[in-house]
């Protein structure tokens, strides 16, 4: 379970978000909405420990993540807005600098599955933005982790990918795990079980 309680976040003097407080269960999904600069990322980075908040607590299994130093990176897998990959790296070469203990058929499998079989030796540099982004979200078959937060996964993902992605997230939370995002993009709610936050505070 994850939770944040009463948390607030300051920013040059402008508040971007105060007592703001949700909760996450096994199996959930939550979509975070706001306008550009409203916060989105910065929430992100708070649950992830990252950043701290100027107030209020975020636990996970109802321990505060600053608690959990040692076990806390394990337990969730944060992809950033930019896809965060080594450019002078093959795509190969960069799933296996995340997941060192993957063996060589996964990480194939993982590629094909973001439709990127027969581009494994290829360094990430000759990538287009969207095969880049694809680098990263091949991660998601490769973790073990129970939380996920992604910060706009679905960005230069063409409609294909965006399928099979909502097919992964149906997969993860039937697996018991929880899934917090950003993204400019309707997701299939008939598929998933969608929570949305938006900044005000308000959960539907």
């Amino acid at each position: 379970m994850l939770q944040a309680l009463n948390l607030s976040c300051y920013r040059d003097e402008r508040v971007l978000f105060k007592d703001l407080t949700f909760r996450l269960s096994a199996g959930e999904i939550m979509q975070v909405e706001g306008e550009n600069g409203a916060g989105k990322t910065t929430l992100l980075r708070l649950v992830t420990g990252l950043s701290r908040p100027d107030e209020g607590t975020i636990t996970w299994n109802e321990e505060s993540i600053a608690n959990q130093c040692e076990g806390w990176p394990e337990q969730m897998l944060y992809l950033a807005h930019l896809p965060g990959i080594k450019q002078v790296l093959t795509a190969y070469e960069n799933l296996r600098f995340y997941h060192p203990l993957a063996s060589r058929e996964s990480i194939y499998h993982a590629l094909e599955e973001v439709d990127l079989a027969g581009y494994e030796d290829i360094p990430v540099a000759q990538f287009s933005a969207g095969q880049q982004r694809r680098v990263a979200l091949a991660r998601l078959w490769l973790t073990q982790a129970t939380l996920w937060i992604l910060d706009e996964p679905l960005t230069a993902i063409d409609k294909w990918g965006v399928q099979k992605l909502n097919e992964k997230f149906s997969l993860h939370l039937a697996q018991q795990g929880i899934i917090v995002l950003t993204t400019h993009q309707d997701l299939p709610a008939s598929s998933l079980p969608i929570r949305k936050l938006r900044l005000s505070g308000d959960i539907d």
